[in-house]
């Protein structure tokens, strides 16, 4: 199931965040689609801003301290100006957890059986507890205002969208809210370009996404033998543009402008010293919604 096509966003939540984020709010954009981005290898990252930025388009960027195809990571010095530069053209970011780790089940203990698996790495499981997979994501807050000045948005996505409502309950108590995917909006990045060629990916997506779905693709992927992004990025971008569609930061959206505009209200509780201060046995909440499966799952 899709997200709801609700057509205008909360203007008084984007105006609220823009204020404190120190962003410039932009005209209201009647027809949303809500571009997204997992970090990855980071090859076609310098591509995918620039085609963002000949659209005027906004996107909102989850991170993972991924490694790198020079060898590097996705949070390292070397991209730090990178994302400082990238967070001040107006985009939204999230977590995505420090290391990539996959939800594979619940434990009868409370704890969270995860799989960490990253670019060509051979993948670890092992067991957390919420504590842990929230200080996760509060890891990547914290790196990421170590290397923007701005903090990051209350918002995560479970690697390869796979989480339960204990997981999703557990982050919310520890002030992160699941952002996944409309159905439309898979964009097939990671699948394999043999059996999913970027021809095919484009026409399915320009049939199928309408107005305020959510579309995710990735900084890079390491399985692809035919890169997504240089094929069909800009021609996606053109024809929904044609069909009267504009790209809009999650901040935008009707679920989750609210939560913005309170993380900006509220500076001293947004994610990153949320869950310091307020341990999360103590906490009470619920899950936002489960996140939305994809066909063939996350590709390393």
């Amino acid at each position: 199931m899709g997200f709801l096509h609700l057509a205008r966003p909360w203007v008084g939540g984007i105006v609220g965040w823009a204020l404190a984020w120190g962003v410039q709010a932009a005209p209201v954009c009647d027809k949303p689609v809500y571009l997204t981005f997992d970090t990855g290898h980071m090859g076609v990252a310098p591509l995918i801003v620039e085609t963002l930025k000949r659209f005027d388009a906004k996107a909102t960027f989850f991170l993972a301290n991924e490694p790198t195809q020079t060898g590097g990571q996705t949070l390292d010095e070397k991209w730090a100006p990178w994302w400082k530069a990238l967070a001040a053209q107006g985009h939204d970011f999230g977590a995505h957890t420090w290391d990539h780790d996959v939800w594979l089940e619940d434990l009868p203990d409370g704890r969270f059986k995860v799989r960490t698996a990253a670019g060509m790495q051979k993948p670890v499981v092992r067991e957390v507890t919420a504590q842990q997979y929230c200080d996760s994501l509060d890891k990547v807050a914290k790196r990421f205002t170590e290397m923007t000045g701005k903090p990051l948005g209350p918002i995560f996505r479970a690697p390869a969208g796979k989480a339960s409502p204990a997981l999703l309950a557990a982050t919310q108590r520890c002030g992160y809210t699941h952002v996944g995917w409309s159905a439309a909006g898979f964009l097939g990045d990671e699948l394999s370009s043999s059996r999913y060629p970027n021809a095919m990916l484009l026409e399915r997506a320009l049939s199928d996404i309408r107005p305020g779905d959510i579309l995710m693709a990735h900084l890079g992927i390491w399985s692809r033998q035919e890169p997504w992004a240089p094929a069909v990025l800009e021609p996606l971008m053109q024809g929904l543009k044609d069909k009267g569609m504009c790209f809009a930061p999650l901040h935008e959206h009707p679920r989750f402008a609210g939560l913005f505009k309170a993380a900006a209200a509220h500076p001293a509780a947004s994610a990153a010293s949320h869950a310091a201060s307020n341990p999360i046995s103590k906490l009470e909440g619920k899950p936002d919604a489960k996140p939305e499966s994809k066909p063939g799952g996350r590709k390393p």
